[in-house]
């Protein structure tokens, strides 16, 4: 299954660092990891949140492939418009998550505010 993750230049480095093999550790209080289904719901939360949030006004979109049958185990959220669709991955969850990426985490897309 291929999944998007849209990101902020911080979250994108310890991708960069991991070899684009994994996503790192979730924060405290951030207790999900939620790869989305479309690259049209991944294109707009990094236009539309992580260009506004971040410091240096940047959002990528990377894109990714899971083993079919781990992603089964998960259920999908829609949480908005009919493709707004995530996967809800527990943050104790990821690490196992990450050993199931199948090749690496490409960035596909890049916005910056103007």
């Amino acid at each position: 299954m291929i999944l998007y993750r849209p990101v902020g230049t911080a979250e994108l480095e310890l991708i960069r660092q991991s070899n684009y093999k994994s996503f790192p550790p979730r924060l405290p209080e951030q207790p999900i990891f939620y790869p989305v289904l479309n690259q049209k719901y991944a294109e707009e939360i990094a236009k539309n949140w992580n260009v506004k949030s971040t410091s240096d006004h940047k959002g990528y979109v990377t894109q990714f492939e899971i083993d079919d049958s781990y992603y089964a185990k998960f259920q999908i959220q829609t949480v908005g418009r009919n493709y707004h669709q995530e996967l809800w991955v527990p943050a104790e969850e990821l690490e196992n998550f990450n050993s199931h990426i199948v090749g690496i985490i490409k960035v596909i897309q890049e916005f910056s505010q103007k």
